[in-house]
Parts: structure tokens; C-alpha cells; sequence
């Protein structure tokens, strides 16, 4: 690597340059800031370290010049000076770093060790803890027999997925085979105990039904007022994205619940706002219910729904409910903020990110943007950051609420495709099917033969539901190369997987309230 030392005693730096040169960097030095600039006009330089105290150009004259010509090239300032306003002036200008004199050569090294080889040491420290671990995970994944164990595993295969993303291909692909290996046992611990959850509904994991009784209404019994911002299509690594950006505003308070089958939104959300089963749901209140196979939105009748709750729990307490489909409705909302405070909860859904899996899907351009989970994760974290729900999230840590951002599911990236054959009233998802005459090889789905049994609804007597598991998808035999060609690596929901089921719910309290 080519570096340049600017200083006008660069004599008595002989020392120094000779032990970077034996360290392998290649060293061309200047007197003066003309001299500098000169040099690189006519060169690229990989670091410059700069003097600020030399006669002619200052070092912040030289600097704001370089930065100008190479804005691109990190600067060290190396000076005896320790006033606090050039350390500012410095930093302002955007330097990399900053050292008093006199420095020793092990101090040159370090700052050229974070400045140019970070990413590559951080990147073989990270590789080398994960083969580490490696073991232990597949040990993990092998012993879990509770969703907690299960939960516990995925917070650990994300938080690598999330380390090792701009790490080299062939430790990542290890991760996504141990992934992979991991939803396959997943799946075959849901079709061990998912029914035995539906038959005991006070002996099983928190999910979709129980989040208003178990986490919302215990807060509005100690007095809280409680903002729920229930984000669709929502995965725990999107979470871990947006918490890093929020974590300095909030108290947060990280759990995992698990999405109803089928992870689909007109399931799953509808019983979070109502604390029912589907099944449940179109029985008791069949005029807020819409059939799979209406052509009327799924989701029109939440606020509804969240009213059942309340008034089967026989609780006062006030609410508004709002959709947020766009950043207008998302400004508009946060006008109305002022105005909200007089209600005990506030429900605010934001589709977002659902929105964004259907364009991956539809959107050639999205799919070029978002091809792999680091980039979805990446445009998720870019939406965020520039849109008016970061602003929501600032300001309502300023404010009393206990803030409860949850989801209704996730969403996996599919890459097998699977056969399947039904009649023409079969629903359209990808990952689930419910239907009377479906045809398909049962050791490739979960199936559900008795529907009522899980809490859903069926259609006719004989209907049956599958779903897809791992990252599987459905795809019918007629245009199968097309569809599969259409559909593959696109994100979708509705089975069951990790990353659709273990969904997160966080509870947060701001600091500066």
C-alpha cells in the first residue's frame, strides 16, 4: 500500500518510514503542503498522514485541499498540538484520525492497521469465531425441544448472518447450509407440537392470539399509555437493523413470539387485533371475517376486530387505529400526535415492508436491488433512515408512551420448488394451500387435515391445508420452468420457517422523555 507523510521535519521521521517500509508499505514523503497537492495530483495515495504546524499551507489548509483532489483518501493528523478547537476543526474536515506528537512507530501502525486493514482483520477475526462456533450451533439445534431453545438458535444464526455478511463467500455459505439445516429440524419440531398447541391454549407459546392479553393490556393495567406499532412482514434481522439506529432514543427490551399458521397476514394480524383463531373469528363475528377466496382486502376490518377484544375483556380503556401505506400517511400521523395523547392506546400499522416483498416479486428493478438478505435488509435500513417513520420514532421517545413494536410474520427467501395440484379455487400463495382435492407428496409439506383442530376455517368439510417448509415453495406442473424461473429467490410467507414463525416483539421506553 502507497502512503504519503507531509511534514517539514520529515528528517527526523527517518526511523519511522524505514520500519513501515520493512512492514511492506511503500513511503513517499513531502516537506511542505504546494509539495503535497503536487504529488497527489499526479498519484493515488492509500493513507496521507499530515503534519498541521508547517510553514507555507497549514495542515488544515493542506487537508481541505487534499480532501478536494481525493476526497475519498483517509487522512491521519499527526501534530504536537493538543488544542481542543484544531482537534474540532480537524475532525470537522473529516479526518481519520488523530495523534500528538512525539509518535512512536507501533502508533503509526495501529492507526494504519484500523484505517486500512480493518475490514479484512475484522472480517478473519469474525470467520474464525464462527468456525469456532460452529460446533456448539449444530449442538444447539440438535438438542432444542422448546420453542426457547428454538428462539435461541435463531438469535444466534442471525446475529452471525449479520457479522459474516460482507465477509468472504465460503464461510457464508456455511452459514446458510447450517441455516438451512436448522429449518429442516425446525420443521419437524412444529409437526411434532404445533396441534398440541392449538389444544392447549393456556399450556403453549405466546403467539398471535395472545399478544394484546399478555403483553398490551398488562401495560395499560399499570397506567401506561401504549403505542403498538405493528410493522408487516417484519423479520428478526430487519429488527436488529433498525435497533441500531434507534438504540440511543429508546430502553429496549428484545423478545421473540411466535406467528399463527399460516403466516400470512389475513391470519396471523387478524388475531393479533382480535385474540382469536381465524376459525373463531368467522364464527363469531363472520361479517369481519373475508374468505380466502373473496376478492375483498383481507385486512379491512381491524379496528373492528380490536374492539371485539376490548369488549369481550370488558376493558374501557380508549384507542385509535391507523394504516400507514405511504410517508404522507406517515406525516400526517405524526401531525396528529399532539391529539393522540389523550387515548390509552394507539395502533398504528405500517405495510412498508410488505409492500417491498410484492415489488421484489413484481419489480424487476427490485429484484436486482434486493437479490440476496443482506441487500433486503439493506433497502429495509435505507427506508427507514429517509422516511418520516424514523422522526415518528424520535419523537415518541420524548414522550411518556410504552412504545411495543411487534409484527404479524415474517418472510423467507424461496429456492425449491415444490409440486403441487389442486382445482381452480385454490388460493394462490406460494408457501400454503388449502383446498379439497389437493395433490402432493406429504413427506414434503406439514399438512393439516382437520382444520378446525388448528383454528382455521373450512371452506367445505373435506378442505385441508399445507404448508410449505424451509424454503420450498408451491408451484403448479403446468409452465413449471417459468414459474419456477418468476418465483425463485423472491421473498414469501405463509409457511413455516424461522424466519417466518419467530417474529419480533419489542418493548421500549424513551430516554429522553
Amino acid at each position: 500500500m502507497k502512503l504519503l507523510w507531509i511534514d517539514d521535519e520529515i528528517e527526523l521521521l527517518k526511523g519511522h518510514i524505514l520500519f513501515l517500509e520493512k512492514k511492506g508499505y511503500e513511503m513517499q514523503t513531502a516537506t511542505n503542503g504546494y509539495d503535497a497537492l503536487d504529488k497527489c495530483a499526479e498519484e493515488t495515495f492509500d493513507l496521507i498522514l499530515l503534519d498541521e504546524n508547517m510553514p507555507g499551507l497549514s495542515g488544515l489548509e493542506t487537508l481541505g485541499r487534499i480532501k478536494e483532489m481525493a476526497p475519498g483518501t483517509p487522512v491521519v493528523m499527526v501534530t504536537k498540538s493538543e488544542e481542543e478547537n484544531l482537534m474540532e476543526q480537524a475532525i470537522g474536515s473529516q479526518i481519520a484520525d488523530y495523534l500528538i506528537k512525539p509518535v512512536n512507530p507501533i502508533q503509526i501502525l495501529l492507526t494504519l492497521k484500523k484505517n486500512l486493514h480493518q475490514k479484512e482483520i475484522v472480517s478473519e477475526v469474525t470467520q474464525t469465531a464462527y468456525q469456532q462456533d460452529f460446533s456448539r450451533i449444530g449442538q444447539m439445534i440438535a438438542q432444542s425441544s422448546s420453542l426457547e431453545d428454538w428462539m435461541e438458535v435463531y438469535r444466534k444464526l442471525t446475529y452471525w448472518e449479520l457479522q459474516l455478511s460482507e465477509t468472504e463467500s465460503g464461510i457464508r455459505e456455511m452459514l446458510a447450509m447450517q441455516k438451512k439445516d436448522a429449518n429442516t429440524d425446525f420443521a419437524k419440531f412444529i409437526r411434532r407440537n404445533y396441534m398440541k398447541w392449538m389444544e392447549q391454549a393456556d399450556n403453549r407459546p405466546l403467539m398471535s392470539t395472545d399478544v394484546f392479553k399478555r403483553c398490551v393490556f398488562p401495560c395499560l393495567d399499570k397506567g401506561e399509555k401504549v403505542f403498538l406499532l405493528v410493522i408487516d412482514n417484519f423479520r428478526y434481522d430487519q429488527w436488529r437493523m433498525i435497533c441500531n439506529e434507534i438504540s440511543d432514543l429508546f430502553t429496549i427490551e428484545e423478545n421473540l413470539y411466535c406467528s399463527i399458521l399460516p403466516t400470512a397476514t389475513q391470519y396471523a394480524r387478524n388475531s393479533i387485533f382480535s385474540g382469536l383463531m381465524p376459525t373463531i373469528i368467522s364464527r363469531m363475528f363472520p361479517d369481519l371475517w373475508v374468505d380466502e377466496d373473496s376478492e375483498e382486502g383481507k385486512n379491512l376490518n381491524e379496528a373492528p376486530l380490536i374492539k371485539t377484544q376490548f369488549d369481550r375483556y370488558r376493558r374501557k380503556n380508549t384507542f385509535t387505529y391507523h394504516k400507514i401505506n405511504d410517508s404522507q400517511a406517515a406525516e400526517k400521523l405524526i401531525q396528529q400526535l399532539p391529539q393522540l395523547g389523550k387515548y390509552d392506546l394507539n395502533v398504528v400499522v405500517l405495510n412498508f415492508i410488505d409492500m417491498l416483498s410484492h415489488a421484489r416479486t413484481e419489480s424487476r428493478m427490485v429484484r436486482e436491488l434486493a437479490n440476496n438478505e443482506a441487500a433486503y435488509r439493506s433497502i429495509t435500513l435505507s427506508w427507514f433512515r429517509h422516511s418520516p417513520v424514523a422522526e415518528l420514532f424520535r419523537i415518541l421517545s420524548t414522550s411518556p408512551y410504552r412504545v411495543i413494536l411487534t409484527t404479524d410474520h415474517g418472510s423467507i427467501r424461496t429456492a425449491n420448488p415444490i409440486k403441487v395440484i389442486g382445482d381452480r379455487n385454490t388460493n394462490t400463495n406460494l408457501r400454503y394451500k388449502l383446498g379439497k382435492s389437493l395433490t402432493y407428496n406429504p413427506r414434503e409439506v406439514f399438512e393439516i387435515r382437520e382444520p378446525q383442530k388448528a383454528g382455521l376455517p373450512s371452506p367445505n368439510l373435506s378442505t385441508s391445508y399445507i404448508f410449505a417448509t424451509g424454503d420450498d415453495f408451491f408451484i403448479y406442473p403446468n409452465s413449471y420452468s417459468s414459474y419456477v424461473q418468476y418465483f425463485k429467490d423472491t421473498f414469501q410467507h405463509g409457511g413455516v420457517s424461522m424466519e417466518e414463525m419467530l417474529i419480533p416483539l419489542i418493548s421500549m421506553q424513551g430516554k429522553k422523555k
